[in-house]
């Protein structure tokens, strides 16, 4: 089993590491950092939960130099989200050897990132259109750029920035070493590649190394209207500590949001209509637990990196395999158990079956829970409570008060009692959600099946178009997502 202080860091990265918390490498970790140690170039096929912000970010800090106070490291990201907790974790593992790294992103006052930049730091993490505007006014400049990390490539490739990295990377000497990190790797990320990295070495970590085993998945097959109150019931039977809920659309999570804390349930909602100040807020709040049910669109939810979620609700079923993908992977981090739940109305289950025969992966059907069952849930998680109370807390000064009430009526009565006081029933409180139309999925031929009626598999390229014309929703424009 390899340990980080194999890769012959200096002291001060190893007390980092050691700090916080890391103990051994992970897949990525341990098959990057030597290569990037060496200067190599690299492609990493990794997706989001597998450490691969550690990965690229101890090599980086390493090489970078505390005497030369220019920027000597810059990683791109597809969001300020992803910017911000990445140059967080480049802090953290910089934090000993003093190296600074400066988060760059859209919708932070310019003005203020200008006077941030004058602290000279040696890492930047931006977002491309940002990066741009700042190279632009030349209040960032590249020229000693070392080191480059395209981070979630893929992503930025689906949002548009490919000639903002372009105009980046154009910006930077040429003997830069480059890392690029990506789920998938489609043609246009295999040209960039070709284009501007010199012979990368490739690393694969294996599918099974990136499902996360650890997520139990299942579905409810729900009709729309049905969708919020058997939400709530889930809440009440599973009582998770962190859930994260997602919605198709921005007016969904605020609808959404809304209804759950109408019922009594502390909810807060993330997309791209708010605030930074307002985004950072809510996030902090569902880290610390002051909030227990996050509801969030996929965008908003890029890079996310949240520990301790235990449950994933998918109120409307993804638009594709990769999206499902991601949403799941936000439970069972670290080898943790988790559970993702997708509600499929009947409309979507040929979608459900889609999305499986692309992850490869069995989703198991759940039935609808029953008001009985959430009711008998909440009492369970009542009665474990009482029971952790007696094995855990100081409870001897309530002894006398229970003697006095016990004096009054018998054990059963007064227990009960308590039982009914510390449970929280099913509320009920009506709640109008705007119904969404689920997506519209044409029935799935004889012939486009992975199958034909001999058993021979159908070539890759004509299932793969055949599933993408297929597994398209129609798509309105100017949708938010």
């Amino acid at each position: 089993m390899t340990t980080f202080s194999e890769f012959g860091l200096s002291n001060n990265l190893v007390q980092s590491i050691n700090n916080m918390g890391f103990e051994e490498p992970t897949p990525i970790q341990e098959k990057t950092i030597p290569l990037a140690l060496e200067g190599k170039d690299l492609i990493g096929q990794a997706q989001t939960g597998t450490g691969k912000t550690a990965a690229f970010g101890i090599p980086l800090v390493e090489k970078v130099s505390i005497d030369v106070e220019q920027i000597q490291g810059i990683v791109v990201t597809p969001t300020r989200e992803l910017a911000v907790q990445v140059a967080e974790e480049l802090n953290k593992i910089g934090q000993f050897k003093k190296i600074r790294t400066l988060p760059i992103y859209g919708g932070q006052d310019i003005n203020r990132q200008i006077k941030a930049l004058k602290k000279r730091p040696q890492i930047i993490v931006g977002t491309p259109g940002r990066l741009i505007d700042h190279i632009n006014r030349k209040t960032i400049r590249l020229q000693q750029v070392s080191m480059v990390v395209l981070d979630e490539a893929d992503e930025m490739l689906n949002m548009g920035f490919v000639e903002d990295i372009e105009a980046i990377l154009q910006e930077i000497p040429e003997t830069r070493q480059t890392l690029l990190f990506s789920a998938t790797m489609p043609k246009p990320i295999q040209a960039l590649a070709q284009r501007f990295m010199r012979d990368p070495e490739i690393i694969k970590i294996k599918a099974k190394e990136i499902t996360v085993p650890s997520i139990k998945q299942e579905y409810v097959e729900v009709h729309e209207k049905q969708k919020f109150d058997v939400l709530c019931r889930l809440l009440d039977i599973e009582s998770p500590e962190l859930a994260i809920v997602f919605g198709r659309t921005k007016r969904r999570v605020d609808e959404l949001s809304e209804a759950l804390n109408k019922r009594g349930y502390s909810a807060e909602g993330i997309h791209g209509d708010l605030t930074q100040a307002k985004r950072d807020s809510v996030l902090r709040q569902f880290k610390d637990g002051t909030i227990e049910v996050l509801v969030a669109t996929d965008v908003a939810a890029r890079g996310l990196d949240i520990s301790g979620v235990t449950h994933v609700y998918n109120f409307d079923i993804p638009q594709d395999p990769e999206s499902y993908v991601h949403r799941i992977g936000r439970t069972g981090r670290a080898g943790k158990a988790g559970l993702a739940t997708t509600f499929v109305t009947p409309r979507e289950i040929e979608h459900l079956k889609f999305i499986e025969h692309i992850t490869k992966h069995k989703v198991e059907r759940r039935s609808v829970p029953t008001l009985a069952e959430a009711l008998e849930g909440q009492q369970r998680i009542t009665m474990e409570k009482l029971l952790r109370v007696i094995e855990e807390e100081e409870i001897h000064q309530y002894r006398g008060l229970a003697e006095d009430l016990l004096n009054e009526t018998d054990s059963v009565s007064l227990l009960s009692a308590a039982l009914k006081l510390l449970t929280k029933e099913p509320n009920q409180t009506p709640v109008k959600l705007t119904e969404e139309a689920p997506l519209r999925v044409k029935k799935v031929k004889t012939e486009t099946r992975p199958q034909n009626k001999r058993g021979k598999r159908i070539p890759k390229g004509n299932f793969e178009q055949r599933s993408r014309n297929h597994s398209s929703p129609r798509r309105k424009k100017g949708k938010s997502k």
